[in-house]
């Protein structure tokens, strides 16, 4: 529905461990408890996008802060024209 142009899919890369180790809500607990039917990642696949323009990874097992992670996307946008350097 969108131009190609107008979207920019951002991939965010962490690990599972890694995402209920940060789960302020024990959503993941609950999945695993089975209190959570078709949980992506425990009991329902998922699936990693084929072409997304932006992959935001742990580095070392770390997730990187949110300014780090923040730069990162705002370089991009300034990079393909989005944004306006000033």
């Amino acid at each position: 529905m969108m131009q190609d142009s107008s979207f920019i899919e951002v991939f965010m890369n962490m690990s599972l461990q890694l995402c209920e180790a940060r789960d302020p809500k024990g959503l993941y607990k609950l999945a695993r408890a089975g209190k959570i039917k078709g949980f992506t990642g425990i009991d329902d696949p998922y699936e990693s996008p084929l072409n997304c323009e932006i992959e935001l990874k742990e580095k070392e097992g770390e997730c990187p802060s949110p300014v780090a992670m923040a730069e990162e996307v705002i370089s991009y946008l300034e990079d393909k024209g989005f944004l306006q350097n000033e």
